[in-house]
């Protein structure tokens, strides 16, 4: 069954109620009692009471009474993180466990595009996460998604036109129009493009727009975007900054820009700079946090303390339009992160809209029925599916180059040799086969390559993650576990599956659109840390794996990607010949 949480209305009675206990008339609901508020704008730290009624802050620099008083001694206050880009799909659970997974670091607003699940399920899982923002105690936003399918060289589960997008618009949490993924079709003027563009320049219009400056920049934030996760260095950052453009320093399990963008983040900048992790996973969460994390090592790289909080918060809800919250003060919503150090931002205590979080708190909420437990169509195959014979006169094939932590790859080549079933992977030069297989049920299409990067000796690593259009990609060092590792996935209803010698070695099962678990975080971070284990026992280098396996497949990253219609050179915007 499903049951649906209200919003805190904002009654004569209540509004009364606030006046009065912030003037210490009458009792607040919450009292953090002798807490190190620091200031966001000035840098100040006060030892102060902060009295709460309902959702809002109605006193601090004072002495109040609670209905509820929790000890602020010796901690420090600041204001509830906003994660301003994320795909919540990424965590690989529901909505709901992401509320359980990271509410408790202090993330008390998501910013999410559900791009992922609207490339598999299209209308129907918008409207999933719609309706699962609807229950969590975490406040989730849900930009609607712009670009579903990311690119026209791919086959995806659905496609959105602007007609599709606009009865969403006016749920109370959708935000704006999600990130802007096809930067040639805005140069271009693409209609469908426009059409979308044109819809929403009264709201927020997200950005994505990797390696984009000079004039093309220009062009492209003409169309009224304002926001960017993908800048990777700090000058393509400081160009973007220069123009009017918001930048959000990313820090995923994959994408990983903190190091190269912290110069950025200073006294000047820090309102035009906020924080996102874009696709972080509970493994990693579980390890070293969500913002959390990204504040602590700003702040040990030397960044000024109260700009990475401000960054971390008030910057954020500015630049995405949202004008209660990112203070500490009166008239302010309560979202408050209670922290042990602020230098090491160890969250030890969170307000969400007024509530203490506490595990009693989640059992409060309504449920969501899932959806998209069918949405694997592939057929089963066999180790010759993954056959990719030489082209006539061809003496070098190029290769997709993946380096850890970035979901950047790039164009290198190599000469390999060729067998009666066609071109073989050079373990000892670090190459290996690449296939995407179209899971939609909608062409059967498989799409063969090589990649370098992995380190496989053996074996084979599959997912269904597979950015943006989710179809079933694989990597390996033999055809035979290519095939075993694909067929498990496709029984499973999706997931993550690693084969070695003819056998499944480990699985996470993702039923939900092929990208989320119906099990809770704690599970899911396990059977990752076997998972993990086990690309470990292949011989692969790569930190994050199956993360980096989902990326090879996303055609609106430089510089090439494969797809299930072939491989892609995103830089030319068209197909290797």
């Amino acid at each position: 069954m499903t049951t649906r949480k209200t919003e805190t209305m904002t009654t004569p009675a209540l509004l009364t109620r606030m006046i009065m206990a912030g003037q210490g008339k009458e009792p607040a609901d919450l009292v953090i009692r002798n807490v190190g508020m620091l200031d966001v704008i000035t840098g100040a730290i006060t030892t102060t009471d902060i009295a709460i009624v309902a959702d809002r802050i109605v006193g601090t620099h004072a002495r109040y009474e609670g209905k509820v008083e929790l000890d602020g001694t010796g901690r420090f206050a600041v204001p509830g993180f906003i994660d301003t880009h994320l795909h919540i799909e990424s965590s690989l659970v529901i909505p709901l466990e992401f509320d359980r997974c990271v509410l408790p670091h202090g993330v008390t607003t998501a910013l999410c595009d559900p791009h992922e699940i609207a490339n598999v399920l299209g209308a129907e899982g918008i409207r999933y996460f719609l309706d699962s923002s609807e229950h969590t105690i975490m406040d989730v936003r849900v930009n609607l998604s712009s670009c579903v399918p990311a690119t026209p060289f791919e086959t995806a589960g659905a496609q959105l036109e602007i007609e599709d997008l606009l009865p969403f618009r006016s749920h109370p949490k959708a935000l704006g129009l999600a990130e802007m993924m096809n930067f040639p079709g805005v140069l271009n003027a693409d209609p469908g493009i426009l059409a979308k563009l044109v819809a929403f320049q009264d709201s927020h219009i997200d950005g994505h727009a990797p390696l984009l400056r000079g004039m093309g920049l220009n062009g492209y934030l003409a169309a009224g975007i304002r926001t960017d996760h993908e800048a990777t260095s700090a000058a393509e950052a400081r160009e973007k900054l220069a123009k009017g453009m918001a930048i959000l320093i990313r820090e995923g399990s994959v994408s990983k820009d903190l190091v190269a963008l912290a110069e950025i983040l200073d006294e000047n900048t820090s309102a035009f700079v906020a924080l996102c992790t874009d696709d972080r996973n509970p493994l990693d969460i579980a390890e070293e946090g969500h913002l959390d994390s990204s504040i602590r090592r700003l702040i040990a790289m030397g960044r000024p303390l109260h700009h990475v909080y401000r960054a971390a918060s008030h910057s954020a809800a500015r630049i995405f339009g949202l004008r209660d919250r990112g203070l500490l003060g009166p008239g302010w919503r309560a979202d408050i992160a209670i922290v042990d150090s602020l230098e090491d931002c160890r969250v030890s205590d969170v307000i969400a809209a007024g509530r203490v979080v506490a595990p009693a708190l989640f059992e409060t909420r309504g449920t969501v029925t899932p959806v998209g437990l069918t949405s694997v169509k592939a057929k089963p195959v066999t180790a010759e599916a993954f056959i990719t014979e030489p082209k006539p006169g061809q003496n070098r094939v190029p290769v997709i180059g993946v380096k850890p932590g970035l979901i950047l790859t790039f164009r290198e080549e190599a000469s390999l040799a060729s067998s009666d079933k066609g071109l073989q992977p050079d373990l000892e030069a670090d190459v290996i086969k690449v296939a995407v297989i179209e899971r939609h049920g909608k062409n059967g299409n498989i799409g063969r390559s090589f990649v370098t990067g992995f380190g496989l000796k053996r074996g084979a690593i599959a997912s269904s993650v597979g950015h943006d259009s989710h179809n079933i990609t694989v990597v390996g060092a033999t055809d035979e576990d290519m095939a075993v590792a694909v067929n498990r996935l496709i029984e499973l209803g999706g997931g993550f599956v690693t084969a070695d010698g003819g056998k499944v070695t480990a699985e996470l099962a993702l039923p939900i659109g092929g990208l989320m678990s119906l099990k809770n975080f704690e599970d899911v971070a396990h059977d990752l840390h076997h998972l993990r284990d086990a690309a470990k026992a292949l011989d692969c280098v790569l930190p994050e794996p199956f993360l980096q396996v989902a990326f090879l497949a996303l055609p609106v990253i430089p510089h090439l990607k494969m797809t299930d219609r072939g491989l892609f050179d995103v830089d030319k915007f068209d197909f290797v010949s």
